[in-house]
């Protein structure tokens, strides 16, 4: 095993990102939304990297998660914890729901079945608009006191969701490190052959997905209180696609690999989109690129250099006299 993919290497790493975005960005929303992307596409990871379920529904989550947040915080008196509990809960409900009827197929129509739900959940949302604000969304979401005192500042909040970040991710991380993660890794590799031994694969999977749709909707709600609106768009379709960006650009063989991939999307988009109106163009040249060249992701180069650096020399073979 790489020394850079041992949970403590990995988890010292995140609190090295947490602690030096502030030191090269001058955006404190920017590097909270940084944080945010980067727990969802963690959870997206467990699916894609560590149990080989391609899923088109990760916006699902993504957006119920933040509606929870939005309904509850404009609607009703309810503290920010239980809220963000609250959207966990519900995440892990309606991704046990999906996952259960989408692994019942496999390969493309699996995909096709995510795809399904993404859309349908979509126009849900979008005609319930009584409850959900519709295309205008819900506005005005607060952010979370301390003390009395509310986040409004960018780099207070970004505080807040950074505690949460670090807490997220160890979990993440002892969930793969564990028996179950192991267990996942195994169905990915060959699920006729972990079926064979015992394992109940479908369980496992549908475990999976509620973990995965936990997380991302508690990051959906950080976000619905981090833009101060629960928007259609993060429900749409196109939030699946930018989450599976992510995760494919930054590498699903790590969990890290994830905090690299929302952070070079969003800051590729950031600089990108000031310098020409088209640069989803440029973006998708980006995305070729590593699908030719750049298999493991950002992740893989990382793991490349190290072994460059910090490669042992090795001791010369020894010669094998003849007889």
């Amino acid at each position: 095993m790489n020394p850079l993919d041992k949970p403590f290497a990995q988890l010292a790493l995140v609190v090295l990102t947490v602690a030096v975005l502030p030191m090269f960005l001058t955006s404190g929303i920017l590097a909270t939304e940084i944080l945010i992307f980067a727990m969802v596409v963690a959870a997206c990871n467990l699916l894609l990297g560590y149990t080989g379920l391609l899923s088109f529904g990760q916006g699902i989550f993504f957006g119920i998660g933040t509606y929870a947040a939005g309904i509850c915080l404009t609607r009703w008196s309810i503290p920010v914890p239980l809220v963000l509990a609250g959207a966990a809960l519900l995440g892990a409900a309606t991704a046990t729901l999906v996952g259960w009827l989408s692994i019942r197929r496999q390969g493309v129509y699996f995909v096709m079945l995510t795809l399904a739900f993404s859309q349908l959940f979509y126009f849900m949302a979008y005609t319930f608009s009584g409850l959900t604000g519709g295309d205008n969304g819900l506005l005005g979401v607060p952010r979370p006191s301390i003390g009395g005192t509310v986040l409004n500042a960018p780099w207070s909040y970004y505080t807040y969701v950074a505690i949460c970040f670090v807490a997220i991710f160890a979990i993440l991380v002892m969930v793969t490190q564990s028996t179950f993660g192991r267990t996942l890794l195994a169905i990915r590799e060959n699920e006729g052959r972990a079926a064979a031994i015992g394992f109940p694969t479908r369980l496992f999977k549908i475990e999976a997905f509620a973990i995965s749709g936990a997380v991302t909707a508690f990051g959906g709600a950080l976000h619905a209180m981090l833009i101060g609106v629960a928007p259609l768009s993060n429900i749409e379709y196109h939030t699946s696609e930018m989450i599976l960006i992510m995760t494919i650009i930054g590498g699903s063989s790590s969990l890290f690999g994830s905090v690299l991939g929302a952070g070079f999307y969003l800051l590729l988009a950031d600089t990108l989109s000031t310098i020409w109106p088209r640069w989803l163009l440029l973006l998708g040249l980006v995305l070729v690129t590593v699908a030719l060249f750049l298999q493991r992701g950002l992740w893989g180069l990382v793991e490349r250099g190290y072994d460059l650096i910090f490669r042992r020399d090795r001791a010369p073979d020894t010669p094998v006299e003849e007889p």
